[in-house]
């Protein structure tokens, strides 16, 4: 299947690099739905980067631990804007560096730098745990900071004994305007999106705090524990689900991009469908249909719920009132509706229509003959 993703729509959360996602999503066939939660902010040549700085080159530290990629990239580039670039590099090839996991990796290896060594599941326990087995008590520590001021890791950096130098080089916060990640989080209740992908732990707070804003929490977690896949880039952005008493979401064993989306593809292509209805072989593959080899047709939400409900137990008979109750959940009580959305359903699968049969004064039933 080249497009394994064709029939799917995937929320995207992300600010950075959102273009670059959606790109790779539809390349294998989806349909994307952009609603930053998430708003990141470069501190430039803020004083407090260049203050923080200054005081690590006049006193070098022991170690310095570089958090994101991100964070690695800004802090070169704000260091060079305020005639510190120069010094921060020499600093940075003469000291020890720990990097939480390959995209910090990435990032020093690329700039010219050797790594002492990488937290291998990139989690700042791993970073805790280097530092208290190397005997952190006494030492100088630098930090660059992620968005989220690196989520209480100096903290405990220093409760180990060490002196801390905070690094701040950007910052996450809420949009300025939530319009469109409210609309991500109204089609995720309503089962408009598959999946929906975050690539920092802030933003799935933040999914959950503007859900809280708008008084659709309950409905949101209904569909996360249900229906829409929760996908994250990496182990600690997952833990904003963990940390909410949701189950693990789906995490790639690459912490990349690329690998994310690889993997969102490799899930839905196993829920492909391959079955005969009407004595038609039929492939069903999110909200598109192959029918008997034709093109494939391209069903609305109501109708691929119906079909849906139909085939989770072949001939058995649904009635009207129990459609109604499985596809509009409650909100509907014309049974009307049901005898139109079927219409339409047996349309678009033209020599397959005859697997949806009506059987009088009792419902409809699925018939794989």
């Amino acid at each position: 299947m080249t497009n394994p993703l064709a029939g799917y729509t995937i929320g995207v959360t992300a600010d950075r690099r959102s273009d670059e996602q959606m790109k790779l999503l539809s390349g294998r066939g989806a349909e994307c739905l952009h609603g930053p939660v998430i708003k990141t902010h470069p501190v430039g040549t803020d004083d407090a980067m260049r203050d923080a700085t200054e005081a690590i080159l006049d006193e070098p530290p022991d170690a310095i631990v570089l958090t994101t990629g991100l964070g690695v990239r800004s802090w070169l580039e704000a260091a060079d804007a305020v005639q510190l670039g120069d010094r921060l590099h020499d600093l940075l090839a003469s000291t020890a560096l720990y990097a939480r996991g390959p995209k910090a990796n990435g990032a020093l290896v690329t700039a010219g730098f050797d790594v002492e060594w990488t937290a291998p599941n990139a989690r700042y326990d791993d970073i805790i745990d280097e530092l208290t087995e190397r005997g952190a008590d006494g030492m100088r520590i630098a930090v660059q900071l992620d968005g989220a001021g690196a989520a209480g890791l100096c903290e405990r950096i220093e409760a180990l004994g060490a002196t801390v130098v905070r690094i701040p080089v950007y910052r996450w916060s809420l949009p300025a305007d939530t319009t469109h990640a409210e609309r991500l989080i109204r089609a995720t209740i309503d089962r408009r999106v598959d999946a929906v992908t975050f690539t920092a732990k802030p933003a799935v707070d933040n999914f959950f705090e503007i859900a809280t804003h708008i008084g659709a929490l309950d409905d949101l977690d209904d569909a996360i524990h249900t229906d829409v896949v929760m996908v994250c880039v990496g182990p600690v952005c997952a833990t904003g689900f963990t940390d909410h008493g949701y189950d693990p979401p789906l995490v790639p064993e690459r912490h990349r991009l690329g690998a994310m989306v690889q993997l969102v593809a490799n899930h839905f292509a196993e829920r492909g469908r391959e079955l005969r209805l009407g004595g038609k072989p039929v492939r069903i593959q999110g909200r598109m249909v192959y029918v008997n080899g034709s093109p494939p047709v391209s069903l609305t939400e109501r109708e691929q719920s119906l079909l849906t409900a139909l085939l989770e137990r072949p001939g058995v008979v649904l009635s009207k009132r129990d459609l109604l109750r499985r596809v509009w959940h409650g909100t509907e009580s014309d049974e009307h509706l049901v005898e139109v959305t079927i219409a339409r359903l047996r349309q678009r699968l033209g020599s397959a229509s005859d697997g949806i049969e009506t059987v009088v004064r009792r419902g409809y039933r699925a018939s794989e003959t």
